[in-house]
């Protein structure tokens, strides 16, 4: 084993092993050595080829890599990750190499709005995170109520032993409600989840709209986002869908 993969953290660990490999590979004595330092370069590389995938952390785009964000699922274009990582990144890929950013200075979104007099806002979400508006802004949340009875039913959740299992189950169960002309939308944590739906959506022969972090898809957002009440539709959309956007 010449190192050791930290999934939660996104780190590399070497161990002994392998860097006496890599040593061995580079005729170098030492990759810690501080005048002339391999190590950061060897983490980068093995970060890139084992802890980041195209279509789910990044795309490739007009021969760049493009970070997605991991939280709304939209893309990033002027963002760049640091350390060396994103160069590998763009060598792996086998796109140009651009020049490493540096950081002159960075505040985090939280201190950022506390430097506002007053703060307020309204959003769909604000109920999950009241614990983290009271503790950071000492912000209350207001719930609204709806103008008209909650119809939806929130049933229990289905546990898989595997992804695979969850999205073929999710696609028989989408072919089962399309008998009955039902609107359907799903939702996705990434774009490689989102057209590995699709394509066993093929299978079934069922149509859809894909909505998702890539170019072609983003320039029909709001029209993919619209139609997604359609007698019959059946809408797969990434967590970046619906902003500003009424469904007919």
């Amino acid at each position: 084993v010449h190192f050791k993969v930290d999934e939660k953290n996104r780190n590399i660990i070497l161990t002994e092993q392998g860097t006496a490999q890599i040593e061995k590979i580079l005729q170098v004595e030492d990759l810690y050595d501080p005048n002339d330092p391999w190590i950061p370069y060897i983490l980068s590389a093995i970060k890139a080829t084992a802890l980041f995938f195209q279509n789910v952390h990044y795309i490739v785009q007009n021969n760049q890599i493009i970070i997605v964000d991991e939280f709304t699922g939209r893309i990033m274009p002027d963002r760049r990750w640091n350390e060396g990582l994103h160069q590998a990144v763009e060598a792996k890929e086998v796109v140009p190499i651009r020049q490493n950013t540096e950081t002159a200075a960075s505040i985090t979104y939280q201190n950022f709005f506390l430097l506002y007099p007053k703060l307020s806002g309204m959003t769909g979400t604000a109920k999950t995170s009241e614990v983290e508006f009271e503790k950071i802004y000492n912000l209350p949340v207001e719930e609204i109520p709806t103008a008209r009875p909650n119809l939806r039913k929130d049933l229990p959740d289905f546990v898989y032993k595997d992804s695979l299992t969850k999205w073929t189950a999710i696609a028989r169960e989408c072919k089962s409600i399309a008998k009955t002309k039902q609107p359907i939308l799903i939702g996705t944590t990434t774009v490689e989840n989102s057209e590995m739906l699709a394509d066993l959506l093929k299978e079934y022969q069922l149509s859809y709209r894909l909505l998702n972090a890539k170019p072609e898809n983003v320039k029909r957002e709001s029209e993919i986002v619209a139609q997604a009440g359609e007698i019959g539709s059946i809408t797969i959309a990434t967590n970046m869908a619906g902003r500003g956007t009424d469904i007919i």
